[in-house]
């Protein structure tokens, strides 16, 4: 074109993707040649399935969501959060790889790595390897992650296809990597991530699997008969790795490479629980506690050294009470006692560990381990904590409980005689459970496992004080609702603990306080046994009151037993001289139980008297409890001599005070009479009504006597039978372990 002038017109106008070449005239054989354009290339980067187990409630509600989201046009995006090793990885293959005919523009992966010890990978990384994966040549991948966002969207925008996000570290991670236009992105991760609600996530939140899932799970990893023929220890199998399907694969690949051998053999190995995690140990990083030692290595040093103190927790769960006591220090609305120093808020450090997925919530500020998780929490307080430093944080956590098991009962009987508690160096944290007596005895029916757990733990330990004084506690808490496996051994185990100490005020409480317990359980003998050796001790060591206070214990096992006349005399014994001895309350339990004895016997009128006179000395102490109990036996009395009216008065009276208290057993007792009323009166519905309510209460309160007495009441009224003559069953359904 040399010496001539150029006269073309070239233009190039829209929006070009890829290479473009400006050409006006060409002469000659040229060959134009660009790399491949992104549409003709297809990723398909998801590694493959592997067998899915009972997800099927899991698949539907991300399908669900997905088709919301089409209908809607707009893109879908999931999240799958759960504990290292709970399947997390397998559900997201197994969906998305099922939505392959639905787009066929391609599958796109990346393994986020946020357990890494050399951290989660870089967004900008990861949108590289997507953009070359979507046919972008290398050196046409922009600079900088905004730059290679803005082109990652613009590629996805007008193409199907789906997305996992594998072991995502935080929401500001996710974000540059979800894709444009209406495609599905599923985010897996140890965290929840409620940070990309904004975008639209749906949260799915993984648990183990159940027990038949989990056998299930065993023999498709075994792909042999020894499941089918060694059923029991398969599921004995499964329930030591507690349903964590990495756990279940792992035990299954070592029986699998040895196919001789018994799964009996794995769960022996496995029931060592000290051993448990490394007999899970496979191929390095496949095993359960490398998969807990990367979400471990994760977090911040206060949340890994509360993570690994709350493994000396004897108990199941905890709350954020135990948790500032495992630190030592006040926490978030907790109050302490003396010598708690400001420090980390418990409650953000166990925010913490729950958005890891090391710790199950369980509602109402109240978390537990996964059973492995607990194990793998108990092995870091081994390795990284002393001796000394592990007993110190049980102490705090004994202490805890036995503080607010103290308030507690305080707050059900501030007329219970109380020893002085002792308490380690502190600080001591006591949690605030609300006021009454109804929040002191849901806290502690609450926390009764924790309790019996700490009780155990220091029988076997250098705080065996804790161990009869926590029992001490409860007594008041078992009296109103009659845990009696859960008396019985508490105070077996205190009393063990108080002959060990050599504390004779200690041991004559839980000999008292304990055979009050093996009489509600039926045994009679037990408890007139443990009474006697307590009236010995207390003589021995010329402790009049607490003598005196024994032969109401001791009438009590007498009148169970049929033996009236010894009854009988031994409280009257007891309501002269207890007064004397200045405990004017037990003076009125004594004369109430005198006055019960007397009701027994078809004595009405000395029964009033007696009963009333109790009242009068009840309510005078400010015992409303025990005043209302005397309303009852007032009330059965009034029934009993043919005065339905009088009798509906005390009765009620009684219903309320008790109902208030949360009292069920005497609820049950008061409502049980209050049908013989009705049925008196001719109101069949009203006394049908009171009999399955105390019904449901006697059962509650595992009292199967007098439930089976309400059945047969039930059973008669059903069957258009006639109302029971008063006093047909007999006053004496009080249980004297009732009535001390």
């Amino acid at each position: 074109m040399r010496g001539q002038e150029w006269r073309g017109h070239n233009e190039l106008s829209g929006v070009v993707h890829g290479p473009s070449v400006q050409a006006g005239v060409v002469h000659g054989d040229v060959h134009i040649r660009t790399g491949e354009t992104a549409e003709q290339q297809l990723p398909w980067q998801l590694p493959p399935a592997v067998r899915l187990t009972d997800r099927t409630a899991e698949v539907e509600r991300l399908e669900r969501h997905r088709a919301l989201a089409a209908e809607r046009a707009h893109p879908a995006l999931a999240t799958v959060s759960g504990l290292g090793g709970v399947g997390k990885t397998a559900l997201a293959l197994a969906w998305l790889h099922g939505l392959r005919p639905d787009f066929p523009g391609g599958q796109l992966y990346a393994d986020l790595c946020a357990q890494a010890p050399t951290g989660p990978v870089e967004p900008a990384h990861v949108l590289g390897s997507f953009l070359r994966g979507l046919g972008v040549p290398p050196q046409q991948v922009p600079e900088g992650v905004a730059d290679r966002a803005a082109l990652y969207r613009s590629l996805t925008a007008d193409r199907r296809i789906v997305v996992l996000l594998d072991d995502a570290a935080t929401a500001a991670q996710v974000r540059p990597l979800l894709p444009g236009g209406s495609n599905v992105t599923l985010v897996t991760s140890r965290r929840r991530m409620s940070g990309l609600a904004l975008e639209g996530g749906y949260q799915v939140h993984l648990e183990p699997l159940a027990p038949e899932a989990a056998v299930e799970l065993l023999a498709a990893t075994l792909a042999d008969d020894r499941v089918a023929n060694q059923p029991d220890d398969a599921r004995a199998l499964v329930g030591l790795c507690a349903g964590l399907p990495l756990a279940v694969r792992v035990a299954g690949a070592r029986l699998a490479a040895r196919p001789q051998r018994r799964i009996t053999t794995m769960v022996r190995a496995l029931t060592a629980e000290r051993g448990r995690l490394d007999a899970l140990a496979i191929d390095g990083d496949h095993g359960v506690r490398a998969a807990l030692d990367l979400s471990y290595q994760g977090l911040p040093a206060e949340a890994a050294r509360l993570y690994r103190l709350l493994g000396v927790h004897p108990g199941t769960e905890f709350g954020g009470g135990v948790a500032g006591a495992v630190l030592g220090a006040v926490g978030a609305g907790i109050p302490t006692g003396s010598g708690a120093d400001e420090g980390p808020d418990p409650g953000e450090l166990l925010d913490v560990l729950h958005d890891a997925n090391l710790l199950i919530d369980i509602g109402e500020d109240r978390y537990r381990f996964h059973d492995l998780v607990r194990l793998h929490a108990m092995g870091k307080a081994a390795e990284d904590e002393s001796v000394a430093e592990r007993a110190a944080v049980f102490r705090r956590i004994a202490d805890h409980y036995l503080a607010t098991a103290t308030r507690a009962e305080r707050a059900i009987d501030p007329r219970h005689p109380l020893r002085e508690r002792s308490y380690g160096p502190g600080p001591v944290v006591c949690e605030d459970f609300g006021d009454g007596t109804r929040a002191a005895l849901d806290w502690l029916e609450r926390e009764l496992p924790n309790l019996m757990a700490v009780i155990r733990r220091a029988r076997t330990t250098e705080e065996r004080d804790i161990s009869w004084q926590l029992a001490d506690a409860l007594g008041p808490f078992f009296l109103r609702r009659k845990h009696y496996d859960a008396w019985h051994t508490s105070h077996a185990e205190g009393l063990a603990a108080a002959r060990e100490l050599g504390d004779g005020p200690a041991e004559c409480r839980m000999l008292t306080s304990g055979g009050q317990g093996e009489l509600g359980r039926g045994d009679t003998a037990r408890a007139l046994e443990m009474f006697e050796e307590a009236a010995r001790l207390f003589a021995d060591a010329g402790d009049e009151l607490g003598y005196a206070r024994t032969s109401n214990y001791r009438g009590l096992a007498h009148q169970r037993a049929g033996q009236l006349d010894e009854a009988a005399e031994l409280f009257e014994w007891a309501a002269v001289e207890l007064p004397h001895c200045g405990d004017l309350r037990a003076g009125g339990l004594a004369r109430l139980n005198a006055a019960d004895v007397e009701f027994t016997r078809g004595r009405l009128l000395l029964a009033a008297e007696g009963a009333a006179e109790a009242r009068t000395t009840l309510l005078a102490v400010d015992d409303s409890y025990n005043a209302a109990r005397a309303a009852t036996l007032l009330g059965r009395i009034c029934l009993g001599d043919g005065r339905p009216d009088e009798a509906e008065r005390w009765l009620s009276g009684a219903l309320a005070v008790l109902r208030e208290v949360a009292a069920h057993y005497e609820t049950a007792r008061a409502l049980d009479a209050l049908g013989e009323v009705a049925e008196l009166r001719g109101q069949r519905e009203l006394a049908q009504g009171h009999y399955r309510e105390a019904l449901d209460l006697y059962v509650g309160v595992n009292r199967p006597g007098p439930a089976e007495g309400v059945r047969e009441r039930l059973r008669r009224l059903d069957e258009g039978g006639a109302a029971s003559g008063p006093g047909d069953r007999g006053p004496g359904d009080c249980g004297p372990g009732d009535c001390g």
